[in-house]
């Protein structure tokens, strides 16, 4: 079975049709620039054309940078803070201007059901959290394999240093406060403890683009009593959870 899945970011807006029983790319991703306004209309009509440039019939699923109820924004874009985006019905709206039935999630929710589809988090019961960093902190919930939408894991506030999590150890703060990458492991790992002791999940999973030099700031025995893994989907998480989200929902 093969769906249709995109990916929102600040940059550019990727699609893929994807093989759900593998979680595997089918064709080739697409990429166009995210309209620099992201104001409704533009954001819109780059959808519909990137959906124009598949060969395709079916549901499709998005990802988005703000969190999601039922197809209805409830929070500004992340990064982007556009007026006129909250208590639109963008399930409904990019279904009228693609003429597909279109379902919208959270885009770190689709990583983290990409990843317990078909990545680390596969076959794992109990709680899971995974974490997306990013410009921001993006996180997933989940209960037995089961996601529970819209974990604003970024916004947790940390007490010992007076802001929000996602300004303290986002993936852009490594660069912007020049840390060491033993640096940024520190403050990620404290984030971490944080997140154990209020959640207690079986298993920690860090995605984004820094996993990928896991090697040099994450281990699995840093935790208390919580196993934290790297992703293994990587760029490709918000594109095939996306597509699983629309295969779920039809």
């Amino acid at each position: 079975m093969q769906i249709l899945g995109i990916d929102i970011g600040g940059s550019g807006i990727k699609g893929a049709l994807v093989d759900l029983d593998s979680g595997e790319f089918a064709s080739d991703r697409v990429r166009i620039e995210t309209p620099a306004s992201f104001e409704i209309e533009a954001v819109t009509e780059t959808i519909a054309t990137l959906v124009n440039e598949f060969d395709y019939e079916g549901p499709v699923g998005i990802g988005f940078p703000a969190a999601v109820a039922n197809g209805i924004v409830l929070t500004a874009p992340t990064a982007h803070h556009v007026p006129g985006w909250v208590k639109q019905s963008v399930n409904e709206r990019f279904s009228n201007a693609t003429g597909h039935k279109i379902t919208v999630l959270n885009d770190a929710d689709a990583a983290g059901l990409a990843e317990m589809r078909f990545g680390a988090g596969r076959g794992v019961n109990g709680v899971v959290i995974t974490v997306t960093l990013g410009t921001g902190v993006g996180g997933g919930l989940f209960m037995d394999g089961n996601l529970v939408p819209n974990l604003e894991i970024g916004k947790i506030f940390l007490e010992s240093h007076d802001d929000v999590a996602e300004q303290y150890m986002a993936g852009r703060i490594k660069k912007e406060h020049g840390l060491k990458w033993f640096e940024y492991g520190e403050r990620l790992n404290e984030f971490c403890l944080h997140i154990e002791h209020i959640f207690s999940p079986q298993l920690i999973i860090i995605g984004g683009g820094v996993s990928k030099k896991h090697k040099k700031f994450l281990s699995e025995d840093q935790l208390k009593r919580t196993r934290i893994v790297p992703a293994k989907l990587r760029n490709q998480a918000g594109i095939v959870g996306a597509a699983i989200w629309a295969a779920e929902n039809e």
